[in-house]
């Protein structure tokens, strides 16, 4: 009998923010996928899932996921052969009978790692059992740490990977509620296209929500490059 995939949001950071069902699962379960970015990297959501649950007598399988160019392609991304290799180590498991948890940071229908593996899994067995356990995101943990409302009534909401600057103008335009993911790197472009649309003292950045770290800025003109970080966000509310 083929084991159940369980993907498991473990949220932001904050263990407290696991879900009762996310603990459970992780308690039964007996073999965890740990998403990686780096091989000689540590894991966060591993960090954060240890907290709240024995992992002692657990098999882990650290997956390195580098995003860069190969030759195997998955929406749209071209995908490296360290992915290939997480597939088939996730699918052996999971043949023998094996139920498998992937941990993933905030929740996993939101610009999740796992999401590049699931048709490849499912070319392998179109019936395997696939089940997802939402988290808590770090759109909204960010939101509740900034004592922000994402939207009321008919309010719009928009959500873009900051790197997509070129969009950004127009969104601004259209949406009451603009949320920019992972802003560390273009955060200068940022600033000045705000401050260009006169929408700066409508901004503020969280980085790390719900870490031990965490640094929430309500006047994003104070902000120093190390201040900046990968986990980062920016909510522009008009």
């Amino acid at each position: 009998m083929t084991g159940k995939l369980y993907v498991i949001g473990v949220g932001p950071g904050d263990p407290e923010l696991l879900t009762l069902k996310a603990v459970r699962i992780l308690k039964d379960i007996s073999c965890i996928c740990v998403p990686k970015g780096r091989e000689e990297g540590s894991s966060l959501a591993l960090s954060i899932v240890e907290k709240a649950v024995n992992i002692n007598a657990k098999e882990i399988i650290e997956a390195h996921f580098p995003m860069r160019k190969t030759k195997v392609v998955e929406h749209g991304c071209e995908l490296d052969a360290k992915w290939q290799e997480t597939i088939e180590t996730v699918y052996s498991r999971l043949n023998k009978g094996t139920d498998t948890a992937f941990i993933t940071i905030g929740d996993p229908t939101i610009y999740s790692t796992f999401f590049y593996l699931y048709d490849k899994l499912l070319e392998l067995n179109p019936e395997l059992d696939i089940e997802i356990i939402p988290g808590v995101s770090s759109i909204n943990t960010a939101a509740a740490r900034a004592n922000l409302s994402l939207s009321l009534a008919d309010e719009k909401i928009a959500i873009l990977p900051a790197t997509y600057t070129d969009n950004i103008k127009e969104t601004l335009k259209r949406f009451d509620t603009v949320v920019l993911m992972k802003v560390h790197r273009v955060f200068d472009k940022v600033l000045k296209i705000l401050d260009g649309m006169n929408l700066t003292d409508n901004a503020v950045y969280i980085s790390r929500a719900g870490m031990d770290d965490e640094k929430i800025f309500k006047n994003i003109r104070d902000i120093k490059e190390s201040d900046l970080n990968y986990f980062s966000v920016v909510i522009i509310k008009k």
